[in-house]
């Protein structure tokens, strides 16, 4: 019975049929997913369509499609286990066929070192002006709520407070209760003399400024910035209604808000405004001070980089970007290193196990013409998987040519014979 079984089941994972079946699969999942990108963006597709085992439901042109398909990873792991399985259970191990064998392994390589880096892979950015040291990167879509007591960091991802209702957390001496959540949202100025609404609540930032729901944004060049209304409670009674923002603490948004409004109502007055949004809020709590604040999820890292130059070129008589250039001052305190490096493009920083890439640069003329400093961002990447595809398509070019090899010879020793 087990080995009836047993041969059942090799004769479907080795079936040339599943092999078929599975690429049809991916082919209708990559024309669902590229459709996809037209009504949720292109990550929220990615997420969706590529990154699941089972899709339940498809949404294209605005309607609801009740249909159940496997999805990327499945797709991806079952062609791996079909490509592993005929590779045993049908090539031999011969001089002959050494290529095959290869190119395969080379091909397993590959399917492997994709899922991994689709499942293991983090993409952070790390922002800064020149002379500004950051020893920690952000991620650009992911955010967390921090409350902060003295050295003691307590972060809640937004995945947790984004579905709303309570959470008490182990080391925090309060219950806290999300009242509501919005994925994007728009903030502005209560002015003196307008006919402003009541204020969301009577405490910290949302004295000042209103806050409102804004749409999703779905391009990869806009950014969502979410708000939360949240209530804390102690032990004894409440702590207040408050308003947490990404508004408050994100350095792209705030310095987006700083421009628009000195050129609205000039320095001195944004200086005001921008003072009271990014004021900290704390409360109260357990005998201790807590400060919070919603900001995009932080990755710490065990050195630090500074910004000490930011090149931006052009060519001359245009506007076309020649060169971006940032010169950094590596330091670790852990290992005693202390080095400038310059990254560019094509040519990245390898640390640690991570890769810092030139993402974006506002300096040069343009920059100094706006008053602005230069300022630099990179993209960091850690990618445990990173050279498997430079290992996986060395196995199979050396592979194929290994069998054309062994062909080649055998034709050219039959000629000769003749």
């Amino acid at each position: 019975m087990l080995a009836t079984l047993l041969k059942k089941l090799v004769k479907i994972f080795t079936s040339l049929r599943l092999t078929v079946t599975l690429l049809a699969f991916a082919i209708l999942l990559v024309f669902i997913g590229t459709l996809a990108q037209v009504d949720e963006g292109l990550y929220n597709a990615q997420a969706r369509y590529f990154r699941q085992w089972i899709i339940f439901g498809l949404d294209l042109f605005g309607r609801k499609i009740p249909l159940i398909l496997p999805g990327g990873y499945l797709i991806g792991t079952m062609l791996l286990l079909n490509l592993v399985a005929a590779h045993v259970y049908r090539f031999q191990l011969s001089a002959k066929k050494i290529g095959i064998q290869i190119t395969h392994l080379g091909v397993i390589l590959l399917l492997v070192g994709q899922l991994v880096t689709d499942m293991r892979a983090k993409e952070t950015q790390m922002r800064f002006v020149e002379g500004e040291t950051k020893s920690y990167s952000e991620s650009p879509r992911n955010y967390e709520l921090v409350f902060v007591n003295g050295d003691e960091v307590t972060a809640i991802p937004d995945k947790l407070f984004a579905r709303g209702g309570e959470m008490k957390i182990d080391n925090l001496p309060f219950t806290i209760r999300v009242k509501s959540f919005w994925k994007n949202s728009e903030a502005s100025f209560r002015a003196p003399m307008m006919q402003n609404a009541p204020p969301l609540t009577t405490n910290g930032v949302a004295v000042d400024f209103d806050f409102h729901q804004a749409p999703e944004t779905k391009t990869m060049d806009d950014k969502n910035v979410p708000t939360a209304e949240i209530e804390i409670i102690s032990a004894n009674s409440s702590l207040g209604d408050w308003i947490v923002s990404d508004w408050t603490d994100d350095g792209e948004m705030i310095a987006a808000l700083q421009q628009n409004y000195e050129q609205q109502l000039g320095a001195d007055m944004t200086k005001k405004i921008i003072g009271d949004l990014t004021q900290p809020q704390s409360v109260f709590a357990g005998g201790k001070q807590f400060t919070f604040a919603l900001r995009p999820e932080r990755v710490y890292h065990p050195f630090s980089l500074t910004l000490l130059k930011a090149t931006h070129s052009i060519y001359p008589g245009t506007d076309i970007p020649k060169d971006f250039r940032s010169r950094v001052r590596l330091q670790n305190p852990q290992t005693g290193e202390n080095r400038e490096v310059e990254i560019y493009m094509n040519a990245p920083l390898r640390y640690a196990g991570l890769t810092f890439y030139q993402y974006q640069m506002d300096a040069g003329e343009a920059a100094a013409q706006a008053g602005r400093a230069p300022s630099s961002v990179l993209q960091v990447v850690r990618n445990p998987a990173w050279l498997t595809p430079y290992l996986g398509c060395a196995l199979v070019a050396i592979g194929l040519v290994t069998q054309f090899m062994f062909h080649l010879v055998g034709f050219i020793s039959k000629r000769k014979t003749k």
